[in-house]
């Protein structure tokens, strides 16, 4: 692949270094985590007072916005105020939008430049017009005057740049050839990287923020594969923009920021929270750490089977694309198949905490979460007993039963508890290179009593099993990866589905994939719940965005329906399934006109309910109509107090007071047909 140097082990792109005011950004410099005061500009104290805030937490780069020339006059202040304080080595951006008068004037005061290339000299107003190649021509000769004295000055100050692309903003002249694609994002910031370096110009990054985290790594991916085309280098700033709150909001950030430093593409990072800023800080700061931990040493070459794997490997990394599968049916509402989500299995410790499991799983409160398979271990004949007892005396609120088997447990043993519940089983057991016959041997119990087998492979292990494979066919099959830990440090486990998957594909195989999160395939060891959730985010989000994977599991945390939650939360946050009303909320900034953190928690209690619908709530106008283009409903901040309502990018009430706003958003929902009342056992 272009875009990386592998897609199954972590080789980090090369950049050129980038200097912020002496920290280095890009080159051999580890990821900067960076952030956002959300205070307005204009109040200095203020601003410094969060900034400190930031830098003592860990925040390597603090932004601040500069909606306008007085707010950019008051960077001076604050930069001064802020290196009093002991902060000198922090470096100041200043977040530019709509003025270019405003970025000549923080240029003067601060280390870096932020522009957002579909605002900045250029307008968004959804206008629809044909754009001849004079026409374009001429826009770009506008924006090439309009861009060049800020660079030259940044060249002549020594100044760093950023151009960050929003999906939610660009231009319409973009949006009109381009469309609301990858590709209109990456081309938007190519035209304004193509006059930096017209003018010698180096020291810029760029970033290809989106809300949906598969348009955003697509679009840095095709961004990279671009700039490699055209010998760029330039470090990349990641980042999921209007990722939201709590959980989902570091799903999101994570299944975005970790798929793409897995593949080596990143240099600094903000996870963009609708909280304080300072708790975006440990999060980036866990991603950073976790992802870097993979960096090592640079190989020199990828490994015979890496190298084999990716001249044929078939994904298409800059298109969704969902891995056509065969169909299997384990119930009439439980169907795998390219047409259906992922479904959901969740792992209990052992056969004793089945019984308890099972009743915790049948809450009524689950209903839109509910669990689809139960993962027990059986470790001995002991078990198997304890089992087969207690499947004719429990009932189980699932579709099927997976069965985790110890070698010890051979197809003979089985047959009492095979011969019990025709077509709920589906027996997991890994396979290794030189067990053929017993591959065999389980593929025929399965099959002669209506069940399903789940393989667990290395790809090693799939192209010597080849053969074997293809002669077996799809029937009743289910593949996941048996994970040992990999000699190499740059190994991880998304590679290694990948690996797998591509294997799979050459031995002919079109059976589903089962993506596991276990102990096994982390990235780094740690126990916290948010290395769990993150490391969740990084192998099921980052296949999931691939397209790959038909089960999920999460089997790291002990409690089942933590497990179960955080599954669903996984699937909501890759856009793969989902279960509850889908939140696009900005993190807040100095431009916001309400606030974000009570207003996003009031609007969620009242209409978190609401299954596939999707709100959009943002603080202001800069990326409010384009960034919720695909949601539903919109809620932005229209002036001090009031708030303007949408539906899709269409505003349909303008300035009603933020006391009526909720209300009004309930009755625009129940207008158009999307309100449900709650269900009282499930509130």
């Amino acid at each position: 692949m272009s875009y990386c140097a592998s897609r199954y082990q972590t080789v980090r792109r090369h950049t050129v270094a980038v200097n912020v005011g002496g920290l280095g950004v890009g080159g051999s410099n580890p990821i900067r985590i960076q952030s956002m005061t959300t205070s307005d500009t204009q109040d200095v104290a203020a601003t410094v007072q969060q900034s400190i805030a930031l830098a003592e937490v860990g925040c390597e780069i603090v932004r601040i916005t500069a909606p306008n020339v007085t707010a950019a006059k008051c960077l001076r202040d604050i930069r001064a105020q802020f290196s009093a304080a002991g902060f000198a080595h922090i470096p100041l951006v200043a977040d530019i939008h709509f003025l270019p008068s405003a970025a000549m004037e923080a240029v003067e005061h601060v280390e870096k430049i932020r522009v957002n290339p579909g605002n900045y000299a250029d307008k968004k107003k959804f206008a629809v017009r044909e754009y001849s190649d004079d026409d374009y021509d001429t826009e770009l000769a506008r924006l090439h005057e309009t861009f060049s004295p800020l660079v030259l000055r940044c060249k002549a100050l020594g100044r760093a740049l950023r151009i960050g692309t929003n999906h939610g903003s660009l231009s319409d002249r973009i949006m009109n050839r381009y469309g609301d694609t990858p590709l209109g994002m990456v081309e938007s910031a190519l035209e304004f990287l193509r006059i930096a370096r017209d003018h010698r110009y180096d020291q810029i990054m760029l970033s290809m923020k989106s809300s949906n985290p598969k348009v955003m790594i697509q679009a840095y991916r095709l961004l990279v594969e671009r700039m490699t085309q055209e010998d760029m280098h330039y470090p990349l700033h990641l980042g999921v923009t209007e990722a939201g709150d709590g959980e989902d909001g570091r799903i999101k950030s994570a299944i975005g920021i970790g798929s793409l430093l897995l593949d080596g593409l990143g240099d600094t990072i903000r996870v963009s929270l609708t909280e304080d800023s300072v708790y975006e800080i440990p999060v980036a700061r866990a991603i950073a750490d976790k992802t870097m931990s993979l960096w090592g040493t640079p190989l020199a070459q990828p490994s015979t089977l890496n190298a084999q794997l990716s001249a044929s490997d078939h994904i298409d990394p800059y298109h969704f694309n969902k891995r056509e599968t065969t169909t299997l049916a384990f119930s009439p509402t439980c169907v795998v198949g390219p047409a259906q989500p992922p479904r959901v299995i969740v792992r209990v410790p052992s056969v004793a905490a089945l019984a308890a499991a099972a009743h915790d799983l049948a809450s009524p409160k689950l209903k839109d979460t509910p669990p689809e398979g139960l993962l027990v271990p059986l470790a001995t004949a002991g078990d198997l007993a304890a089992l087969c007892e207690l499947a004719t005396t429990t009932p189980l609120p699932v579709s099927f039963l997976a069965l985790e088997l110890f070698p010890t447990l051979t197809p003979d043993l089985l047959q009492p508890l095979l011969a019990m519940s025709p077509g709920r089983l589906l027996l997991v057991r890994s396979f290794t290179t030189t067990e053929e016959s017993t591959l065999r041997a389980f593929a025929a119990v399965v099959r002669q009593h209506g069940h399903y087998l789940a393989c667990g492979l290395t790809a090693d292990a799939a192209i010597a099993l080849a053969s074997t494979l293809t002669a077996l066919g799809d029937e009743r099959l289910v593949f996941t990866l048996d994970s040992p830990l990999a000699p190499l440090a740059s190994a991880h486990s998304v590679g290694r589905y990948r690996a797998l998957v591509e294997a799979l594909r050459v031995a002919g195989s079109r059976a589903p994939i089962w993506i596991r999160n276990t102990a096994a395939t982390a990235v780094r060891g740690e126990n916290s719940f948010l290395s769990k959730l993150l490391e969740a985010s990084f192998l099921s989000g980052g296949l999931l965005c691939d397209g790959l994977g038909d089960f999920v599991s999460i089997e790291t945390e002990a409690d089942v329906t933590r497990s179960l939650k955080l599954a669903y939360n996984v699937l909501q946050g890759a856009g793969a399934r989902l279960s509850k009303t889908e939140f696009v909320a900005c993190p807040s900034c100095g431009r916001t006109l309400f606030d974000l953190q009570t207003t996003t928690q009031r609007i969620r209690a009242q209409t978190g309910h609401l299954k596939g619908v999707k709100l959009a709530i943002m603080g202001c106008i800069v990326n409010g109509p384009g960034e919720m283009a695909d949601a539903d409903f919109g809620y932005v901040g229209g002036a001090p107090g009031k708030i303007n309502l949408y539906v899709g990018k269409n505003c349909v009430q303008y300035n009603l007071p933020q006391a009526e706003a909720d209300a009004r958003l309930i009755a625009l929902i129940k207008e158009h047909g999307k309100w449900i009342e709650p269900d009282p056992a499930q509130a």
